[in-house]
């Protein structure tokens, strides 16, 4: 009897594992938990569920069109296709010589191999076709991803589209809150600070979110002793930074909404435990299932506007 139960238990932790990505995860009363990685956007009825790896690449076709000043429609057109020439992955094949996550073809001009297989590239070359589309602002979603695509199945396009929509409203921050992530704790990087005074995981963090948005980053001196943050901060430790967008308005919260929730796109990738903007937080870990929450400030005086996070994005890794 022995024997049986543990092989049953092994069986039931190979299925686990052959399911999708897992993460083992400790509640407070030691309790182990089988967590089951995933990302969410929900807009009015519908949800859209994405593993971290899908979620990654649309969370950086959403934030590529917010950066290039593009509408959300842009980005609801860049998704629907990607969605049906990859189904969001970055693909090393296709049809013929097709690659990346939009199967863009080396012989038809798109790029080098190399350059296709790069998703900041491939999402560029993607829009750079899109704006060149008269109109495609107004045109349905499967017209104008056709007009980029010359794909031989130009109405599959439109079977992504309600799905594309929630995922752009969401992640180019017109719909604050609504894409979130249940991601496990993340072991923690390493601690030597860079000549920034972040640590390397912090660094990557600042250079991709100014590579990708131009916003200010900050909250910290070059000694990585951070000023004008409580004790205990991360800011201390090197592990956060601040995104400004500055001055609280409505154009800044949206844009504000669309780099936070950018961070929790990619917060698998680069170690992100934290994120806080417009007096909501996300956590990595135990309580990231419950999304986007309530962010209660310390109760200290000073400008509401910085105690509530509400003109910058507040970012620290493990």
């Amino acid at each position: 009897m022995r024997r049986r139960g543990r092989s049953v238990l092994i069986a039931a932790a190979v299925v686990a594992v052959v399911a999708g990505a897992v993460t083992v995860v400790w509640r407070h009363d030691l309790v182990p938990l089988i967590l089951v990685e995933s990302c969410q956007a929900t807009v009015e009825d519908t949800t859209v569920s994405l593993d971290p790896a899908q979620a990654r690449y649309a969370g950086l076709i959403a934030a590529t069109a917010v950066s290039r000043g593009l509408p959300a429609r842009a980005a609801s057109i860049a998704l629907a296709t990607a969605y049906q020439e990859s189904g969001l992955r970055n693909l090393r094949g296709g049809d013929r010589d097709s690659l990346g996550l939009f199967q863009q073809r080396p012989s038809q001009g798109w790029g080098t191999t190399d350059q296709i297989l790069n998703p900041v590239y491939a999402t560029n070359a993607f829009y750079d076709a899109l704006v060149k589309v008269d109109g495609y602002e107004s045109m349905e979603i499967t017209v104008a991803a056709q007009a980029v695509q010359r794909s031989a199945f130009p109405n599959a396009y439109a079977d992504h589209e309600r799905d594309a929509r929630t995922l752009a409203s969401a992640l180019t921050g017109n719909s604050p809150g609504a894409f979130s992530c249940e991601l496990g704790a993340t072991e923690d990087g390493d601690t030597e600070l860079t000549d920034s005074g972040l640590t390397p995981r912090a660094q990557k963090v600042r250079e991709e979110v100014r590579a990708l948005f131009d916003q200010p980053v900050g909250g910290f001196a070059p000694d990585g002793v951070s000023t004008g943050h409580m004790e205990g901060s991360a800011h201390y430790a090197g592990r956060a930074v601040d995104i400004f967008v500055r001055p609280v308005n409505a154009d800044n919260n949206l844009r504000g909404w669309a780099i936070a929730q950018f961070l929790v796109s990619q917060a698998d990738r680069l170690g992100i435990k934290t994120v806080i903007f417009d007096a909501r937080i996300w956590t990595a870990g135990r309580r990231s299932g419950d999304g986007w929450r309530d962010y209660e400030p310390p109760e200290r005086a000073g400008d509401s506007a910085v105690l509530e996070h509400r003109d910058h994005v507040h970012v620290d890794v493990y």
